[in-house]
């Protein structure tokens, strides 16, 4: 295991958390596995330690995530906003997980800028966990920000291991931790050959998480809708771009309403070109649902090729090596045309 902090931030953490009454954790917009694994594991840790604690999330998150110990506590701020601003403006210590800057949070820019003003007042303790590149500098406080570790939980379990916890660690601590760890390495099939990551698995184990009953309610948990989703992309949307190893689906918000989709059911779609052999990125467009005229990619992709570097240089994004995203203004048929472009400036890396 690792430290992840000095000593002078371990203390100042330290004394933060424990001078804390009122505690609030807030993560990114479209929650995935990683982001509300970091914010209920944090969330069932402050609890442990007699907090008030309340998580916050920009909109709705996956059916298939439901079911992680105190989701059913989580104020949504699309549905609740007037309750998350009490929340986070009565909070003097907020946690921001998965999370690098206040615009990955759309919809709440404005009430973290709030946050971050009276955290410049000393009336707030910011704390960002996070493994994400290029964290805002102006953001938090303290920035504990890892972008070599698998996810935002094996930071969380990086710092509770240096902070002595780990014997201490409650199950539903552990069970979100290894939820967010399995799900943002794809069940530990890529960014995840660190040796020192099943050494977090162990002590999670340890603790007496089940993780195959975690696999079984993240992968073998759909809806009907979610499976007619699937079938319908791979059969019909799937295109496989010839000799460049690459793959698209493309979803439109009149096809979601067709097939009866919700937020969440797309998740983890676009991993599933990649077992097509020899196939080397894949990629999922789709329309936003939440900002009609915009368009979001997601991008997955196999060894080396650097998906992240380009969504920053064609689809005004980021992220990992073998996993980031991006949004444009643009129709989908623009978005394809500029997928297909893109390809065609990596071919070298694609056909290698």
């Amino acid at each position: 295991m690792e430290k992840i902090l000095t000593e002078e931030q371990l203390s100042a953490l330290q004394n933060r958390i424990d001078e804390a009454q009122w505690v609030a954790c807030v993560c990114h917009v479209n929650p995935d596995g990683d982001a509300l694994g970091s914010t209920l594991g944090v969330m069932a840790w402050m609890k442990a330690l007699g907090k008030e604690c309340t998580v916050v999330v920009p909109n709705r998150f996956p059916d298939f995530l439901q079911w992680m110990p105190g989701a059913s506590e989580i104020v949504r701020y699309d549905r609740h906003a007037d309750k998350a601003d009490a929340v986070l403006r009565q909070a003097d210590l907020l946690w921001v997980c998965d999370m690098n800057d206040a615009s990955r949070a759309l919809g709440m820019e404005g009430i973290l800028s709030e946050c971050v003003e009276r955290s410049a007042q000393g009336n707030l303790y910011m704390v960002m966990a996070d493994h994400h590149l290029d964290p805002n500098p102006a953001f938090c406080n303290l920035q504990i920000s890892r972008p070599e570790m698998c996810a935002t939980c094996e930071v969380l379990c990086h710092l509770l291991w240096q902070m002595g916890r780990m014997d201490a660690m409650s199950l539903p601590e552990a069970t979100c931790l290894y939820t967010g760890m399995m799900t943002d390495t794809g069940a530990f099939t890529y960014a995840s050959t660190r040796s020192v990551i099943y050494e977090c698995i162990s002590l999670l184990l340890a603790r007496g998480i089940d993780k195959d009953r975690i696999y079984r309610n993240v992968f073998w948990t759909s809806t009907p809708n979610r499976m007619r989703l699937v079938g319908y992309l791979l059969y019909v949307k799937l295109e496989t771009i010839p000799g460049m190893n690459a793959s698209v689906m493309t979803l439109t918000n009149q096809e979601r309403r067709m097939l009866g989709i919700k937020n969440g059911d797309t998740e983890g779609i676009v991993n599933m070109p990649l077992q097509i052999q020899g196939m080397r990125l894949s990629a999922f467009i789709s329309e936003d649902t939440e900002h009609p005229g915009f368009v979001k990619f997601s991008l997955r992709s196999v060894d080396d090729f650097p998906c992240n570097e380009m969504s920053a240089r064609f689809f005004n994004g980021g992220g990992h090596k073998n996993a980031s995203g991006g949004r444009l203004q643009c129709s989908i048929e623009e978005a394809l045309e500029l997928f297909r472009k893109a390809v065609k400036e990596y071919a070298q890396l694609l056909k290698d």
